[in-house]
């Protein structure tokens, strides 16, 4: 029986601030235009965090019972450490699944019903992503579909549910965003690459090769500041976000230095440090 402080390692901290960013975002696109609804941007960010969660403990279910997270050099795996009996993962995980299909039946109700579409598609992605018998995150897909959802349909959802409108600023902020999200699975790919190629999953970054992987993270990571210039022509405030493209740089030179296995562990935190300051810095702009 695996423990509490288990559990919570295997929902894998480090990886939430992507959840939770876009949300924060779409929230100051809805305040900027005046349009914010608390109680609904809360269960907007509820939804969010849940899903994020039970991806976790999904990909640590069937990475696990694969036996592809055997060797892994990162943070804890429940199954594949044998702390927790694959059946608890996947229940732990659908769950996750189960309370961000409430939530957003109640953000339906209020808004919308197609948006049900919408939740039932992002939770099928969440689960196939490594589930099922043709995982499309083995298939070097991933990066694509942590764009799509934790960066437009996060981003834009959030300001639908709340100003039941889509706003170009949502669009255009929802990039930036998609782009550090992509940031963090593209650190961790890379730092699997050695295993994740002897167990035959084909992530981006096993296709790529080691060191165009580290170009591309670099591109996630800067990237982002070129669209506060994009957005700062209508909204000048958004320049604030720019002062987080200090906390690029320690993440990045460790990338672009060749930092591998365990040395390239910190670079997940220090990601998710720079999604918090760049969404938190870029809502405020976008509210004011």
């Amino acid at each position: 029986m695996a423990t509490l402080n288990q559990w919570v390692a295997g929902s894998r901290p480090r990886t939430l601030p992507a959840s939770l960013v876009p949300v924060v975002v779409g929230t100051g696109v809805a305040i900027g235009a005046d349009h914010a609804i608390w109680w609904r941007a809360l269960l907007a960010a509820f939804v969010a965090l849940v899903l994020q969660i039970g991806v976790n403990y999904s990909n640590d279910y069937s990475d696990g019972v694969r036996g592809t997270d055997e060797d892994r050099v990162g943070p804890l795996r429940l199954v594949g450490s044998k702390v927790a009996p694959p059946k608890q993962v996947l229940a732990a995980a659908l769950g996750c699944f189960l309370a961000a299909a409430v939530a957003g039946l109640v953000l339906a109700a209020v808004t919308t019903w197609w948006l049900l579409l919408v939740g039932a598609v992002a939770i099928l992605a969440a689960w196939f992503y490594t589930g099922g018998k043709t995982p499309y995150g083995y298939r070097a897909l991933g990066e694509v579909s942590v764009f799509v959802f934790f960066g437009l349909v996060a981003v834009v959802g959030t300001v639908y549910v709340q100003a039941e409108e889509l706003p170009w600023e949502g669009w255009l902020a929802a990039v930036p965003v998609g782009l550090l999200a992509c940031a963090l699975l593209v650190a961790n790919n890379l730092r699997d690459i050695p295993t994740d190629r002897e167990s035959g999953k084909r992530t981006l970054a096993v296709v790529l090769g080691d060191r165009r992987t580290r170009i591309l993270y670099a591109a996630c990571a800067a990237l982002p500041f070129m669209f506060v210039l994009a957005l700062a022509a209508p909204h000048p405030w958004v320049l604030i976000a720019l002062l987080a493209a200090p906390l690029s740089i320690p993440p990045t030179q460790k990338v672009l230095g060749g930092a591998s296995g365990p040395a390239l562990i910190p670079v997940l935190g220090e990601t998710g440090r720079l999604q918090i300051a760049y969404g938190l810095l870029l809502a405020i702009g976008l509210a004011l």
